[in-house]
């Protein structure tokens, strides 16, 4: 078995839970990544967010489409 290329350390801080807003800090990057909900996901969670942020599902399928 091969060593890890790459661990990555991430720092998520839950900053909004009525609206699902996380920020994650990646080790090497100086601004967070934020999450939250839009569109189809916001309606499932029932929730009415002013910002919108991309779901963490929104980069599962860009890290896999590219």
């Amino acid at each position: 078995m091969s060593e890890p290329i790459e661990l990555t350390e991430i720092t998520i801080i839950q900053k909004d839970t009525a609206n699902k807003i996380r920020e994650a800090y990646i080790n090497g990057f100086e601004d967070p990544v934020m999450y939250g909900v839009h569109g189809g996901v916001r309606e499932f969670y029932g929730t009415d967010t002013e910002i919108q942020y991309p779901s963490t599902l929104d980069h599962i399928v860009a890290a896999a489409g590219g």
